[in-house]
């Protein structure tokens, strides 16, 4: 089991930002204790066996709510799952009232999905309760940029140096921004590729590359991590049809192959197979789109598992 003495520096895990590196690391470093657990034939252990966490997903969510559940019944904590679409909230409940309706039943920790910027964040400060953010809109996925640091760690020994070209929907991606944070926090170089619609005018001044030809980014890159088009969150048309976009930014074997040197396949999910990314790359031997999956059940472990050391 990882070493208790250790903590994180901060109660809640509301953005990457909010992470120092020293706590990155002891995330990782905890993550990986956890997959061999996951591994064994016995993979519960009884760390949060007084803890109750209510996943509060006011979003759609498969694999993330998924993941944190099987991470939260793995550490043999009491689990409560609440769906914004079949609750008061629908009724015009307001977020606070919600959790705190949620909280009166004794809940020790939330996990949080919601389509605004900075849910979290407000929650906190109005909440007698630790908060993990589950994704807040197109602000940041903090558990999915640790878990894609860990699988890169994982392929090649260390995130320190490796080059990690980000492609895609950069300006709805809030996987994008908690990527480039922590990956620069880890010591690797970024770079974002895509149409100069969906790149952020504000992208520059966080210290990345911008690229816009794709086989440029790929020739560059040791990883390549794949965004998908979040048609949801956009209000007006950035470029003229996926078919286009597929064409110019869609990732192919034919594309792969014809590269100087092979890189590495990455993809937070869902897939829009035929959009950004074929069946042939997604499921060849350069992707780990898999390992991500099974990453992010060791990762969301470690975040519950510290966390719950800071709670008061």
């Amino acid at each position: 089991m990882a070493d208790t003495a250790q903590q994180l520096s901060t109660k809640h895990l509301l953005g990457i930002k909010d992470l120092s590196t020293d706590d990155i690391h002891l995330l990782l470093d905890t993550a990986h204790t956890f997959k061999d657990v996951i591994n064994r034939p016995i993979k519960k252990v009884p760390s949060l066996r007084d803890i109750t966490i209510a996943n509060v997903f006011f979003e759609n969510s498969t694999r993330t709510r998924l993941s944190f559940e099987l991470a939260e019944k793995r550490l043999s904590a009491d689990v409560v799952n609440f769906a914004a679409s079949s609750s008061s909230v629908s009724k015009g409940e307001t977020l606070i009232d919600t959790v705190n309706n949620i909280l009166a039943m004794k809940v020790d920790m939330i996990v949080m999905r919601h389509p605004y910027p900075g849910a979290g964040v407000f929650l906190s400060k109005h909440v007698n309760a630790q908060i993990i953010n589950a994704g807040d809109g197109a602000h940041e996925h903090p558990t999915q940029a640790l878990l894609d640091a860990f699988s890169i760690r994982e392929k090649y020994g260390q995130v320190e140096g490796k080059k990690i070209a980000i492609i895609g929907d950069i300006l709805h991606s809030r996987v994008a921004l908690s990527n480039i944070l922590c990956l620069q926090k880890l010591g690797a170089e970024v770079m974002v590729c895509g149409p100069t619609t969906l790149i952020p005018k504000y992208i520059t001044s966080l210290g990345v590359k911008v690229e816009h030809d794709l086989l440029k980014a790929l020739n560059w890159c040791d990883v390549a991590n794949m965004l998908r088009i979040q048609l949801e969150r956009q209000d007006i048309s950035y470029f003229p049809s996926l078919r286009e976009y597929s064409m110019l930014y869609g990732l192919n074997k034919k594309i792969l192959d014809s590269l100087d040197k092979e890189i590495t396949i990455m993809h937070p999910g869902p897939i829009n197979r035929g959009v950004e990314i074929t069946s042939d790359v997604a499921d060849s031997k350069h992707s780990i789109i898999l390992d991500q999956v099974q990453n992010g059940v060791a990762v969301r472990m470690a975040v519950l598992y510290l966390l719950a050391g800071k709670r008061i």
